[in-house]
Parts: structure tokens; C-alpha cells; sequence
């Protein structure tokens, strides 16, 4: 795509030139005919290049996940799947029900402060609202998103609506053994078979 974006610079200024100067006249056809390929030649090769892959989003459980390593609430545990997540080479996005905070705090916390504790930005992180159970904001970001979902919940009671939950490495377990943090999900740069497998 460069190389015919270079000849089509080049030979508009040819054909500015033809045009400016009176001495280049002569050079007017040959470089309008070059401004012709070469415009040709760019437009095809914008219509061939390949399709950037859409952002490979993860979606974490945080109300899920903040329970993994000792069975009692732990932000920690989450920051840890976050960073891991981020070492395999995706972007990670975190949701929480409404009472995470005073699950892990004793009061309330707004997505800015589990941003800050999380170490992510504002926009990576959500609070769903009071009196509603954050699955259908997961089920529906990671359909919106093309993104898998980390979490233990199978969300066996949203299969009718959303049956991408059947499909193997839609949904991605992790936990601890002896101390240390596993997740199914396998690096980005993988092909897609192995991290299906």
C-alpha cells in the first residue's frame, strides 16, 4: 500500500508541476495517466488490506472472581486475574454487582474506585446498578464486544438467551492451586485452535 501511495504523490506533483511550470507542459498527459494507475492502485490495495481483528476484550466476573482464592471477598484476587490477563495479551474489562464494594469495604464503591484499586482505566471497569445482577451486563458486553468471559459461573439460566455460553472457551474458569493463580484462557498469540483446546 505504500509503494502506490508514493507513485501517486509523486505523480501529482508531476502533474503540478506540468501545470505551474510552462517548460513541463509536455509532461501533463503521462502524469495525469500516472495519477490515474496510481489512484487505481491505492483504492485496490485499501480494499484488500486485510481487516484489523477487533479488540480481543475480555470480560472479567469480578463479583465471581473476587471470591477465587480463599473463598471470602478479596480485590486482590481480581487485580491478580487482571494483570494475568493483561500478560497473555488481551484487554481486560472488570464488572461488579452493585454490592461489591460493600462486600469487600463495609460501603458502596463507583467504578473509579475499583479503576484506581484495579489499576485500570475509568472505561475498563463497571458498577452495574443497584438491584441488578451484573450476569446480563457480562452476557451482553461479551456479545456486543466479541470477547470471551472470565469467571466459575456457567450462567446456566441465561443458555436460552444468550447460547454462546454452551460454547467451548466462551466461558473460562481459573482459581488457585497451592497459592498460585491458573486461567483457562491461553495467550493471544496462539492460534485459535490451541486456545480453543
Amino acid at each position: 500500500m505504500k509503494i502506490p501511495l508514493l507513485f501517486l504523490v509523486v505523480c501529482l506533483a508531476a502533474l503540478g508541476a506540468g501545470i505551474v511550470r510552462p517548460e513541463w507542459t509536455e509532461a501533463i498527459p503521462l502524469a495525469a495517466a500516472g495519477v490515474l494507475a496510481s489512484a487505481i492502485l491505492f483504492i485496490r490495495a485499501l480494499l484488500r488490506r486485510p481487516r484489523a481483528a477487533p479488540e480481543n476484550y475480555v470480560i472479567i466476573d469480578g463479583s465471581n472472581i473476587m471470591y477465587w482464592k480463599k473463598g471470602v471477598p478479596d480485590i486482590e484476587t481480581v487485580r491478580d486475574v487482571v494483570r494475568r490477563i493483561s500478560a497473555l495479551g488481551y484487554m481486560p474489562g472488570v464488572m461488579f454487582d452493585a454490592n461489591a464494594g460493600y462486600l469487600l469495604k463495609g460501603r458502596y464503591q463507583h467504578h473509579r474506585e475499583f479503576a484506581r484499586h484495579l489499576k485500570l482505566p475509568e472505561a475498563s471497569v463497571m458498577v452495574v446498578p443497584k438491584g441488578t445482577p451484573a450476569d446480563a451486563y457480562i452476557l451482553r458486553a461479551a456479545r456486543d464486544m466479541r470477547a470471551v468471559i472470565v469467571t466459575n459461573d456457567r450462567y446456566r439460566d441465561w443458555a436460552d438467551e444468550y447460547p454462546e455460553v454452551q460454547t467451548r472457551g466462551h466461558l473460562n474458569r481459573g482459581g488457585y492451586r497451592d497459592g498460585k493463580l491458573w486461567l483457562q484462557l491461553q495467550p493471544l498469540d496462539q492460534p485459535v485452535a490451541a486456545r480453543a483446546g
